[in-house]
């Protein structure tokens, strides 16, 4: 059976910055973006500082590449609706941060956001999605192109390397069967381990450097404290959606009842006015009044009043 490793999201926050891991995240990066990365440092920005009153853009980690290239990580366990937003929100608070003042928008830095979640975003049954902008003509449906004079001076070929460019992991979707190297780390994620057979760059510092066993006596109990506290978070947010499904039915049931007691007596009083009609009718009826003046006291139809 193969060796627990340490959880991704406590790795990134604690291992996973110094240098020495670095080429672990870089593996990771490499066969996600599906080119080759090296990290040239872990910047430390405003979007890194985890303080409370920036809770909303509390991003794990900002690397740098050598090509200047910004890359967010961020791992998120809870539900979180306007997740979306949140992603949105990083790169463009990245981007502002690391363009002085006076320089021209052609020093914007491109921006990679890489979001592990481990929960159900949105709707999709697909593990990775990747989102990048486009620009599409309405009219002739071609798709707006950089000039050649831009491609030379922007050194890109086509006008989304400038944008954002998204990645979202939705682990808890993946079926655990690693088809691919980027697979194999979607395993790791998900299960934190790493099979012998498994080649996926990276891994195999992971496999090294990972280990629960290989921590210190004080970083292993602070590990365990960190899996006990999402244990519980998870015990609780699991348990106030039962105690709201259970909430919701009981409310459902008893609006049920009371609409159809309403609903009852409703039809019940329909059903009592027509009755008084028809005990009207059947006495003018008897007294040989004629059917038209009947129907017009009671409002019945002439058909009606012919079968009393």
């Amino acid at each position: 059976m193969p060796q627990t490793h340490i959880r991704f999201d406590w790795a990134i926050k604690k291992l996973l910055r110094n240098k020495a891991n670095h080429v672990v995240l870089a593996g990771f990066l490499s066969e996600l973006l599906g080119k080759q990365i090296k990290i040239q440092s872990i910047l430390e920005s405003e979007s890194n500082q985890q303080a409370e009153d920036d809770k909303f853009n509390r991003v794990d980690i900002v690397a740098e590449n050598d090509q200047g290239e910004l890359i967010l990580i961020e791992v998120q366990n809870s539900t979180q609706q306007d997740y979306f937003h949140r992603m949105l929100y990083g790169t463009a608070k990245l981007i502002t941060e690391f363009l002085e003042k006076g320089e021209p928008y052609s020093k914007v830095k491109k921006v990679y956001s890489v979001n592990v979640v481990y929960f159900s975003l949105g709707q999709g049954d697909d593990y990775i999605y990747r989102g990048k902008l486009d620009f599409h003509g309405l009219h002739l449906e071609e798709s707006l192109e950089p000039s050649i004079r831009q491609k030379k001076l922007f050194n890109i070929k086509e006008v989304y390397e400038i944008f954002p460019e998204y990645y979202v992991i939705k682990v808890n979707n993946f079926n655990d069967v690693a088809q691919n190297t980027l697979d194999e780390w979607i395993y790791f994620l998900k299960k934190s381990q790493i099979k012998e057979e498994f080649t996926a760059q990276g891994l195999t510092e992971a496999k090294e450097n990972l280990l629960v066993d290989s921590l210190s006596e004080e970083e292993r109990a602070n590990y365990l404290r960190f899996i006990e506290n999402r244990r519980y978070e998870i015990s609780m947010i699991e348990g106030s959606r039962s105690e709201g499904r259970l909430e919701g039915l009981e409310e459902g049931m008893e609006k049920g009842m009371k609409k159809g007691m309403e609903k009852g007596m409703e039809k019940g009083m329909e059903k009592g006015k027509q009755q008084e009609k028809i005990n009207i009718a059947k006495i003018l009826k008897q007294q040989g009044t004629d059917f038209d003046t009947i129907a017009v006291a009671t409002g019945l139809t002439r058909e009606e009043i012919e079968k009393l």
